[in-house]
């Protein structure tokens, strides 16, 4: 048996191994994804004892030195990949829109770095994209990837909405986004920037797990927010932003 079939085989358990996570045993009882952006934070979070991963892209970009949605997809994928080798628990990559790429090598260039997951946004340049036309396009990345990817649909119907938008009427245009793109093949959907008190009115809206953004001080806990309705916490570039912070402090006490 080679080393390449091993590795294969290797990456068909994480993938499952990352589904079964999903199925959670009881509400408040959220899968949760810290999100690194390098091989040592990633190393960290392991220690931690954390079953998984989820790489957030603006960390990602923070550490290569761009801004978010900058990041060429070169340089993304290399990262992701040397976060997958780094540790050994199923990894998710943010690959933002997909960065052009069509489905068929999206899928193959992200499984080629030994992630077993991927977050996908469902807007670019600040726009919503259209339901329908990116519901194919997520379903041509389904048909693409099989069952050897778990696919995150990111919803942004509330961080693109005007700001006198009704917190529920972006909350209905989320559970209509998320049925089109779980009848498209999406695993998991992620009204990112959902207000807490819409949790509720979108776990009742949506079939399978919900991605909710938690923050890292705790502030609703991942307790209260599984309750509510999240099937598993994610955190964007919190941890990366939280520990510059802290370098910063140090630094100016050396200085």
């Amino acid at each position: 048996m080679t080393d390449s079939v091993g590795r294969t085989e290797s990456t068909e358990s994480k993938v499952e191994t990352f589904r079964a996570l999903h199925r959670r045993k009881a509400p408040g009882d959220p899968l949760v994804l810290p999100g690194p952006w390098d091989a040592a934070s990633a190393r960290v979070c392991v220690e931690a004892g954390f079953p998984a991963l989820a790489t957030p892209s603006a960390a990602v970009a923070a550490g290569l030195g761009y801004e978010d949605g900058d990041t060429p997809a070169d340089e993304m994928f290399a990262a992701v990949a040397r976060i997958v080798r780094a540790v050994d628990v199923p990894v998710s990559a943010d690959i933002e829109g997909g960065y052009g790429i069509a489905p068929g090598e999206l899928v193959e260039r992200l499984l080629e770095t030994g992630a077993v997951a991927c977050n996908l946004e469902d807007s670019e340049g600040g726009v919503l994209k259209d339901r329908g036309a990116h519901a194919d396009w997520l379903a041509e990345v389904r048909r693409a990837a099989a069952d050897r990817l778990f696919v995150n649909a990111r919803i942004d119907t509330f961080i693109r909405a005007p700001g006198d938008t009704d917190p529920k009427q972006a909350a209905e245009q989320a559970i209509e986004r998320a049925a089109a793109y779980v009848a498209a093949g999406a695993d998991c959907v992620y009204p990112i920037g959902a207000p807490v008190d819409v949790l509720p009115l979108l776990r009742s809206g949506i079939q399978g797990p919900i991605n909710v953004h938690g923050t890292v001080t705790g502030d609703p806990s991942s307790t209260a927010l599984g309750e509510l309705g999240a099937t598993r916490i994610t955190f964007g570039p919190g941890l990366q932003r939280e520990s510059a912070r802290a370098l910063r402090g140090l630094a100016a006490g050396l200085r």
